[in-house]
């Protein structure tokens, strides 16, 4: 977050707490409501839980944009063996840097998303999938975890976080799974797409580090709160990194239908001595 005086566009949300000392201890977190969200969660049951998030409008934050909701609704009933949800934190798209940030300075959201998410797939072993080299990121996760547990906030669940080894293409999430069980990371074949056959072979959830982060939320808030964002096809706020010849570089947290020119002014203009001449929207690769 930068130190200036941003228009108000602004929604701290996943973002509110990040210049807080030590905003990602669990004793932040809980002065800024955490896990009222898992609380409230924990006395609905799962299939509630989906419907929330599939009536919230909650959209895929990894960069396809899928309904959350309807992904988790795809897994097979359940039959008593595993099912898994792993969260992408790989974050290989050169340009695009909002993951990182989030988890260093908010890592309990991302926990209590989880949480959350697990009990609405009836997952008790969940996964984050970090780079190898942010060694910084996984240790605060790590650290995060630890405090959850510890609190008792996690019931059953267990979480692990992963670190690969820095290929791009493990962004991709089949040859994230594969990376995961212990191969070399190589998109499979689909069909079986990784609700009916995953990690291990198990249904699976895959979703980004932001669109769990924004799980809680929902719950803390209401469905209604975060549906009364953004446009009319994509709900909520979202994270925006803006980078480049701007005064002050970083990342914004508003509703999704901001346009390009509210981003640049929230990042205070064009660097003097500076004419605007492109900008690309999402990374290189978009």
């Amino acid at each position: 977050m930068t130190t200036y005086s941003a228009p108000s566009t602004l929604t701290p949300i996943v973002t509110r707490g990040w210049d807080e000392d030590r905003s990602w201890t669990l004793e932040s977190y809980l002065a800024r409501g955490g896990y009222e969200g898992l609380r409230k969660a924990n006395t609905m049951e799962p299939a509630e839980i989906t419907e929330a998030v599939k009536a919230s409008g909650l959209r895929g934050r990894g960069g396809a944009g899928f309904p959350t909701g309807l992904k988790w609704s795809f897994l097979p009933p359940d039959d008593g063996l595993p099912r898994y949800l792993v969260v992408n934190g790989d974050e290989s798209e050169p340009g695009t840097c909002k993951d990182m940030p989030l988890i260093m300075a908010n890592p309990h959201i991302l926990v209590e998303g989880m949480a959350i998410t697990s009990r609405a797939i009836n997952c008790h072993h969940a996964f984050v999938y970090l780079r190898g080299e942010v060694v910084h990121v996984y240790r605060r996760l790590l650290a995060a975890i630890a405090e959850a547990e510890a609190a008792g906030l996690l019931g059953d669940l267990t979480i692990t976080a992963h670190a690969g080894a820095g290929a791009y293409i493990c962004g991709e999430e089949t040859a994230l799974l594969d990376s995961l069980e212990g191969f070399r990371g190589h998109p499979r074949l689909k069909p079986p797409f990784p609700a009916v056959e995953g990690l291990y072979a198990r249904p699976t959830v895959i979703n980004n580090v932001e669109s769990i982060s924004q799980v809680p939320g929902i719950f803390r808030e209401s469905v209604e709160w975060y549906a009364s964002m953004g446009t009319e096809k994509s709900k909520g706020h979202g994270i925006f990194s803006v980078s480049g010849h701007v005064a002050h570089p970083g990342q914004f947290e508003a509703p999704f239908g901001i346009t390009m020119r509210e981003l640049i002014e929230l990042a205070g203009g064009v660097r003097e001595g500076h004419h605007l001449k492109f900008w690309t929207p999402g990374g290189s690769s978009t």
